[in-house]
């Protein structure tokens, strides 16, 4: 009996560890999610454009996209795509997401302000130095930069072919990468999450912008997002579409992506 019992025992003691062991072997690596992350960074080459309401935005725009305004862009790299909750939580040690039980989904419930706090550990883990993109960054390569096909949204005038918003998106996120990406070939610059800018926002900036690399505002209270979100309608998924949110405060809407300079 007490043979039987032992031989249990140790039968049950070695089915644990293999699967324990088989659990380990598919969970990736710190390393493996740096990397990863690391090797998914999309070159935009700088490039001259036209910001703000531009012609095939139509009758959409709202005042603080206008006017529409000649700008130039140096190269830099964006992440192709939005930092996601299995990233963010290897490095901050925490999921603030509203949504928890998908990796690949975006990171949502972040301030401003914990996106500098996750960039700072960031940039030590891989002696990188990412940033946030700034608002002019953003909308050009969300235009596909120097490949822009002038679309009304980014990749496409088909707003279900490239974003997840408030039609389409069931009333949640999505991971990352499912709808085509822009001529850049970045996923989700529409929909999924609004993202974080560095920029502040001030609705009448466009109108003495400066011409080369603008870094928007010295000061003010909000900060800019852009892209629209799975809850938002088509129009603020328009390139040209800027918003703006308190930078201490947290939204279910609210994520971002990372810039790096070359």
């Amino acid at each position: 009996m007490n043979k039987t019992i032992t031989i249990i025992t140790v039968f049950l003691f070695l089915s644990v560890t293999l699967f324990s062991q088989v659990n380990d072997s598919t969970k990736k690596s710190e390393k493996e999610i740096l990397k990863e992350f690391q090797n998914n960074m999309i070159l935009v080459k700088g490039g001259q454009f036209y910001m703000g309401c531009t012609g095939e935005q139509i009758s959409d725009c709202s005042d603080s996209e206008k006017p529409y305004h000649k700008v130039e862009v140096s190269s830099f790299s964006l992440s192709k795509y939005e930092v996601t909750q299995e990233l963010y939580s290897e490095v901050m040690g925490n999921n603030p997401s509203s949504e928890k039980n998908c990796s690949h989904c975006p990171v949502e419930q972040v301030s401003w302000q914990d996106a500098q706090s996750f960039i700072t550990k960031l940039n030590a883990l891989t002696g990188k130095r990412y940033r946030l993109p700034t608002e002019s960054e953003w909308e050009y390569a969300a235009r596909g930069g120097d490949k822009s096909l002038e679309f009304k949204f980014p990749g496409s005038n088909n707003i279900d072919e490239i974003a997840w918003y408030d039609s389409n998106s069931n009333n949640t996120t999505h991971p990352v990468g499912q709808k085509r990406a822009n001529e850049n070939g970045l996923y989700d610059m529409a929909g999924n999450v609004w993202e974080l800018c560095s920029d502040w926002y001030d609705a009448n900036y466009y109108a003495g912008m400066p011409y080369i690399d603008p870094k928007g505002p010295t000061d003010g209270t909000m900060r800019v997002i852009r892209g629209g979100a799975w809850s938002y309608e088509v129009m603020d998924c328009r390139v040209s579409s800027r918003f703006y949110f308190e930078p201490k405060d947290r939204d279910v809407n609210i994520g971002f992506r990372l810039a790096l300079d070359n």
